[in-house]
């Protein structure tokens, strides 16, 4: 499909088109997409479900690929999960066959591709502490290739995935452990409550839009500079959560862009602090 408008397919509902878009199902229909990538000479980018993604104005001059492979499968309380599963629907499996680890990720939007290369944390959670093993598709051999976690150079928010745009993640597995179904579902609804209760979730947002320094907060820092309810064009630094720059309705990625230096700027003349943008910017 030609010129297909991306806002459409992110959580930041903000971007202009792609030269070529396609939706896949199967490592071999992934693998056809690259190479014709390639014969056109043209740049392609792996797309999940399009949260923690600002993409320009302008669009992508390339080929994306939005990865729709869907598969969940149970074994000896360890999970199997396509990239393309949405993280939700993970936790929801786990939670029917009555295993616990996964709470703590309900309401985070994306899928297990995008979860795992960015190694997801939250409330002293990581997904990288039930990762047992990632199948990946190594570009430019086109070959399968399973990694251990301790080779995946799991850090805070940081992967070897993240790292090298040369492995494609395909699937994971989860290692988990039993659990009462009615304590579980008990801890996921504390989560979906307090991301209700603390996080703008009426707006279209990528989420926190930076990584939290050592041993700051960096919601913190952007309130403490008086940033709360900035607004450039459509965009608004969230009055509910400073590390969140919500899309007011017509927002465009300048504007987020420019918010994003503003509080670059402020934290750094304020607290001589570097923050350090989670987001990934596709131009």
């Amino acid at each position: 499909m030609n010129n297909i408008l991306l806002k459409n397919y992110t959580s930041f509902k903000i971007g202009g088109s792609a030269k070529y878009f396609f939706k896949v199902k199967t490592t071999k229909d992934l693998i056809k997409k690259i190479q014709m990538a390639k014969e056109l000479n043209l740049p392609f980018f792996i797309l999940g479900g399009g949260s923690n993604l600002l993409v320009s104005d302008k669009g992508y001059n390339g080929v994306v690929i939005k990865i729709e492979n869907l598969y969940l499968n149970y074994r000896e309380n360890k999970i199997t999960a396509s990239a393309g599963t949405e993280l939700k629907d993970v936790v929801n499996f786990s939670t029917k066959k009555e295993l616990k680890g996964l709470e703590w990720a309900m309401g985070i939007p994306g899928t297990i591709g995008g979860a795992v290369r960015g190694s997801i944390k939250a409330f002293g959670e990581s997904i990288s502490n039930i990762i047992e093993s990632v199948e990946v598709l190594k570009i430019p051999e086109l070959k399968i290739k399973n990694y251990k976690a301790k080779d995946c150079h799991f850090g805070y928010k940081e992967s070897i995935f993240k790292k090298n745009k040369n492995l494609i993640i395909l699937s994971c597995i989860f290692k988990l452990k039993k659990g009462n179904k009615k304590q579980i579902k008990n801890k996921i609804e504390y989560f979906l409550d307090y991301r209700k209760k603390n996080h703008p979730l009426d707006f279209p947002s990528a989420g926190s839009i930076f990584k939290n320094p050592e041993e700051k907060n960096a919601w913190e820092l952007i309130k403490r500079c008086g940033l709360e309810g900035k607004k450039i064009g459509g965009a608004q630094i969230s009055k509910k959560h400073s590390n969140f720059i919500i899309n007011l309705g017509n927002a465009s990625s300048k504007d987020v862009l420019e918010l994003i230096d503003l509080i670059k700027k402020q934290v750094k003349k304020k607290f001589n602090i570097k923050l350090e943008p989670e987001i990934f910017y596709l131009e």
